[in-house]
């Protein structure tokens, strides 16, 4: 796991000072996934690859420095806590509707020291309630189609700020589906990017979507309204 970092990291202009917590981590979820579903990458050079690098890749894309950030969806934790050891100038808030994942990450991150990072068990749309448009930044990796994932994210975000979807790189027709959400939660695509992931010949999607006006306030729905009837 560790060499794969060491040769992944410079190519994302990340020093490899970071290496020893987020192999930690990394290591504390391959540990815990024999009790749980946590993740179905199991061998740890794929793990460094695919979640480590490929979340962490976010800094440089999207210029991450500084801010609120909140991980829709987190699950095991990536990229919030790659990125929280990354960017240790970021507040992140993992958010996830499974109560033993957030047990989990409360767990680790307190065992890593992560004074930068805040672990919430509830649902977004209910979250939103609580929160709405307060964040500079909201990311998730593949939780949902791209309509539903923006109804679940922008409302978080403040005007100015930036949503942050995950995605493979043959979105275009889920990216196409979505223009009519994005618009009606006063969002405008501002750039989608693909990107190698390191050591590997994975491509990956990154779209970023720029907050420019509030969200109504009837969004985000029920859970069971978006699924059932997406933006």
């Amino acid at each position: 796991m560790r060499e794969t970092l060491e040769r992944g990291l410079p190519e994302l202009g990340l020093g490899t000072d970071i290496i020893p917590r987020v192999a930690e981590f990394a290591e504390m979820v391959l540990e815990r996934n024999q009790v749980m579903n946590l993740t179905a990458i199991t061998e740890p050079k794929d793990v460094a690859a695919l979640h480590l690098l490929d979340s962490l890749a976010v800094i440089q894309l999207a210029g991450l420095e500084s801010g609120r950030l909140v991980d829709v969806g987190c699950g095991a934790g990536f990229p919030g806590a790659p990125l929280a050891i990354g960017r240790p100038e970021l507040h992140v808030t993992l958010l996830d509707s499974l109560g033993k994942r957030v047990d989990f990450l409360k767990e680790a991150c307190g065992k890593l020291g992560l004074a930068n990072v805040e672990c919430v068990h509830a649902r977004a749309e209910e979250f939103a309630a609580e929160k709405r448009e307060s964040f500079d930044w909201a990311i998730s990796r593949a939780v949902a189609a791209l309509p539903v994932l923006c109804e679940l994210c922008l409302p978080l975000v403040k005007v100015g700020g930036q949503m942050l979807a995950m995605k493979s790189a043959n979105s275009e027709e889920e990216i196409n589906g979505a223009k009519k959400a994005i618009e009606l939660l006063g969002g405008k695509i501002r750039w989608v990017k693909d990107y190698t992931v390191p050591t590997t010949e994975v491509v990956h999607r990154l779209i970023c979507i720029e907050k420019v006006s509030p969200s109504p306030k009837k969004y985000p729905r029920r859970f069971a309204l978006i699924k059932k009837q997406p933006l």
